[in-house]
């Protein structure tokens, strides 16, 4: 349930795409903690194996999420310049051509991280329209989970603005533009509800501009708490500004 203007907290899953039927989900805050290893207990083992236990090789899937997770971790670093896969390797300790093996190219590995944001934000967004019938709450709700997501997420929200896709492929940026697209149809949508309710003559004009000042307050706060080295939380002063926009 949500309550006033600040969806209880979710932990979103970090599903990659098309991932084998059985991938492991991780959360975007954290991988959860390793499980033992499995095989030779290390009595049964000579003296020289048991005093050098073998590295556990993740699961069919669970790299491609290791991969993701590590690529927006490198992300969260404040003034990170372009990140390569010959640094994204070097951090997880394997070669260039072990991340190919799983992603045909970096833009695929940001490809990923963006259906990760798509996925995660839609859910709650759909959540709130089926639970909410207020459309002006709809609003304030939709605009609290995308500003709380990127707060929760400091390396997803340079993707989000377009920080992190400067020198990679136009396509990745277009995505991102798309997603707003998204945000601001379905504000949209929530506020001509609230104008129809409020016998607006004009619903659908005073929604536009709602709508559109709204997906501006996202991106613009996004792009402030990005460079300002996620210091400057999105959420910061939002009930008072969601009061004044849509009340």
């Amino acid at each position: 349930m949500f309550f006033s203007h600040r969806p209880q907290r979710t932990r979103a899953r970090f599903v990659t795409s098309d991932p084998p039927s059985d991938s492991a989900a991780l959360s975007a805050e954290g991988p959860p903690p390793a499980e033992p290893d499995a095989g030779p207990r290390g009595d049964d083992l000579p003296e020289t194996e048991a005093a050098t236990p073998a590295r556990k090789r993740p699961r069919p899937g669970e790299r491609r999420v290791q991969i993701l997770q590590t690529l927006a971790g490198m992300l969260e670093q404040p003034g990170a310049d372009r990140i390569t896969t010959a640094a994204l390797a070097a951090r997880l300790e394997v070669s260039e051509a072990a991340l190919y093996r799983h992603f045909a190219s970096k833009a695929q590995m940001f490809e990923g991280l963006i259906d990760f944001i798509e996925n995660s934000v839609f859910g709650l967004v759909n959540q709130i329209v089926e639970r909410e019938p207020s459309g002006a709450a709809q609003a304030r709700r939709i605009v609290a989970v995308v500003l709380q997501f990127g707060e929760r997420n400091p390396g997803m929200t340079r993707v989000m603005v377009g920080d992190a896709l400067v020198f990679e492929h136009e396509r990745l940026g277009a995505r991102m533009n798309q997603f707003f697209d998204r945000v601001e149809s379905q504000l949209r949508q929530s506020l001509r509800l609230a104008a129809d309710a409020d016998g607006s003559p004009t619903p659908t004009v005073q929604a536009q501009a709602l709508a559109s000042a709204l997906t501006a307050l996202v991106v613009g706060r996004l792009q402030r708490y990005a460079r300002s080295g996620f210091r400057r939380v999105p959420t910061e002063h939002l009930d008072f500004a969601l009061t004044r926009l849509a009340p």
